[in-house]
This record gives structure tokens, C-alpha cells and sequence, in this order.
């Protein structure tokens, strides 16, 4: 019922400027021949429409009812032929009803008989050319409605894989830096029990405060929040040999980000630009917004990288699938590179579009350490 009635309103629309339009054509044509009544035109051309919106409900069947598909083509096609032979004899019948009605002797049986004949032999071609038109500009409705769903239903299939590889890439992580961690923690066994156990239990933490995150973006307050449990854990292995600096504006830290994005950044760091270094290391991790985008900075002052050695970390797990997932997320919206801006240390700069968290931060952090 609620489909029905705008379609009617269509249908009858339609009619309407089909039938004053003819009309001002017959009036204007017929007016420099001879005289005649000014109504009579639009009297029989909207007659002429509206009958034909009266038998679009049949015709809207037979258009659902037998269409033209690549598999089947005779059975529709001998179905809409037979169809548009009945259609234009009734229109034929109800238009000459309709000339009887108008006519000063009234409407004759044997009148209209031999009007129906008359009229069939006539316009009997412009009457199924009129239902065929009706009847292709359903299919073409049919046609696009078919290609926006499929259209709606790639793009959602395309969506769903999305999220599959990107739930893929966030698992991923996970592992990563367990293994990288846990492995720390095997090494600093044999030197201070004390530390590696203090280690773990921080793990531990860190572990369940990240399979908690099960959203691909998260505020940067909340990824600053993961950050520094990540980098408790460096702290008790670098002891004072690290010092960790944030520069955070307040209005960032109600930005969109990836979940887990800045640990892998972080931790290629520690590992290849201060691990290296016998003397202390400072990691300055920085955030800044410009316009549209947000700008995320992870700097060390360690002992830098070679080419040949940035190039193989490039294709680590940690860097390549943070590139994947940035790939997956924002496309050619983003930039991520590697600047190296002094003699010594590298800067990961990590750009990508602005967008608030659906729940603002509620308290400020002061993020120095």
C-alpha cells in the first residue's frame, strides 16, 4: 500500500502532462484547418491518456510478471504480444465510448461497432507502440534498480573484505610485539629477576588493555593510553637509558586514529635507533593538527639507519602491515615516511585525515615523561 499510491500518483501525473501536451498540439493543428470547440482536444487526448493509466496496473504485471532476461526472450515476447493486441482493443473501445458520448446523435451500438472496427485497422500500430514504450520504460526501471543493487552489494562485499583483511592486519600485531616482548624479558631473566618479573606483570596489563580494542580507529587519547603501557615495559628495560618526551595538544586528543598504530613505530625505534646506542636515548612522540589532517611524529635521537637497513625494516611485519592498514583505511589520503632530519636518529611521520572520536576525551593527561 505504501508503494501503491505514490506509483498512482505517478502514473496519473504523467497522464496528465501527456494529455495536455497532445492537446495543445491537436488544438494548435486543427485551429488554422477549421473551427472547433476549444475543450473537445483536451476532452479526447486526456480521455486517450487516461485510459491508458487506467490498464497500467495489468500492464505493470505483465511488464513483472513475464521479463526479458537473457534466458528467456519467446515466452515473454509471444505473452506481451498477445497482451498489447488486448490492451489497444480495449483502449480503441473505451475511445470510441467516449467520441459516442460527445456525439449529437449519442453513443449507437451499431455506431460503435463500426467506430471499434475503423479505429483498430488505423491506430491499431500507434496503440501497441504505446504499450511497448510502457512496457520498456518498466524493464528500464527494472534494469537500474538490479544494477544499483548489485552496485550496493559489491560495495558492501568490498566493505565486509575490508574489514576481514584489516581485522587480519590488527591480529597480526598482537604476536608481533608479544614475541618481541617476551623475548626482552628471556634476555633480561639472566641479569635481573626483579625487572623481568616486573615486566611481565606490565605485559600482562598491556595484553588486556589491547584485546580489549577490537575497533580499527580509536581516539589518540586512548591510543596514548596503549602507547605508554607499551613503553612501561621498555622503561624497565632501558632503565634510565630512555626518556620519553609527548607533545600532545588537548585538541588532538579527540582524534581518530588507528588502533595500535604508534607501538610498532615506537618499538622500531627503541630496537634500531637506541637499542644500538651504549649511551641514553630520548623518543619524542608528537602530535599536531594542520586544516583536515593530523600529523603524528615518532622521533629518536639514536644512531640512525643505513639505507640498506631502513630497507629491510620497511618490509618487517611491524612497518609493512602498518602501511596495509593505513592502505585499507584511508587509501591516498594518508602519507607515511621515514625523514631523517639531524646527523643522527630518524623521524617517522605518520599524516592522515582528521576526524573526531565519536566519544570526546573526558580528562587531559599530562603526557611528559
Amino acid at each position: 500500500m505504501r508503494t501503491a499510491a505514490p506509483r498512482a500518483l505517478i502514473v496519473l501525473g504523467i497522464a496528465t502532462i501527456l494529455g495536455l501536451f497532445s492537446a495543445l498540439l491537436s488544438y494548435s493543428s486543427q485551429l488554422a484547418n477549421r473551427p472547433m470547440t476549444w475543450w473537445l482536444p483536451f476532452v479526447l487526448n486526456g480521455a486517450y491518456w487516461f485510459s491508458w493509466a487506467a490498464m497500467s496496473p495489468f500492464v505493470f504485471w505483465m511488464a513483472r510478471r513475464y521479463r526479458f532476461e537473457k534466458s528467456t526472450i519467446w515466452r515473454p515476447l509471444m505473452a506481451h504480444l498477445a497482451a498489447a493486441a488486448l490492451t489497444s482493443l480495449v483502449h480503441l473501445m473505451m475511445m470510441a465510448t467516449v467520441r459516442g458520448l460527445l456525439r449529437d446523435d449519442g453513443l449507437a451500438w451499431g455506431w460503435w461497432l463500426s467506430e471499434v472496427q475503423r479505429s483498430y485497422w488505423i491506430y491499431v500500430d500507434w496503440e501497441m507502440v504505446t504499450y511497448w514504450a510502457i512496457v520498456g520504460t518498466i524493464h528500464a526501471f527494472h534494469f537500474q534498480a538490479v544494477v544499483r543493487q548489485r552496485e550496493m552489494a559489491a560495495a558492501h562485499l568490498e566493505t565486509r573484505l575490508a574489514e576481514a583483511r584489516l581485522q587480519s592486519l590488527q591480529r597480526q600485531m598482537h604476536p608481533h610485539f608479544l614475541f618481541n616482548t617476551l623475548h626482552s624479558i628471556s634476555a633480561l631473566m639472566h641479569k635481573d629477576v626483579m625487572s623481568a618479573d616486573r615486566m611481565l606483570a606490565l605485559l600482562g596489563d598491556l595484553l588486556r588493555s589491547s584485546l580489549r580494542v577490537t575497533a580499527q580507529e580509536i581516539s589518540l587519547k586512548d591510543e596514548l593510553e596503549l602507547l605508554g603501557k607499551y613503553l612501561a615495559i621498555e622503561q624497565v628495560r632501558f632503565q634510565d637509558r630512555l626518556t620519553v618526551s609527548y607533545d600532545i595538544p588537548a585538541e588532538t586528543l579527540d582524534a581518530c586514529v588507528p588502533s595500535l598504530i604508534l607501538q610498532p613505530l615506537v618499538e622500531n625505534a627503541l630496537d634500531h635507533g637506541i637499542a644500538p646506542n651504549s649511551g641514553r636515548g630520548r623518543l619524542d612522540v608528537r602530535a599536531l593538527r594542520r586544516g583536515d589532517q593530523l600529523w603524528l611524529e615518532v622521533r629518536d635521537d639514536g644512531v640512525g639507519l643505513r639505507e640498506d637497513t631502513l630497507t629491510v625494516m620497511q618490509k618487517g611485519i611491524g612497518v609493512s602491515n602498518t602501511r596495509s592498514r593505513l592502505q585499507c583505511l584511508y587509501g591516498a589520503a594518508h602519507q607515511f615516511e621515514f625523514c631523517r632530519i639531524g646527523p643522527r636518529g630518524l623521524t617517522v611521520r605518520l599524516v592522515i585525515p582528521w576526524r573526531e572520536a565519536p566519544e570526546p576525551a573526558v580528562a587531559l593527561m599530562e603526557w611528559v615523561s
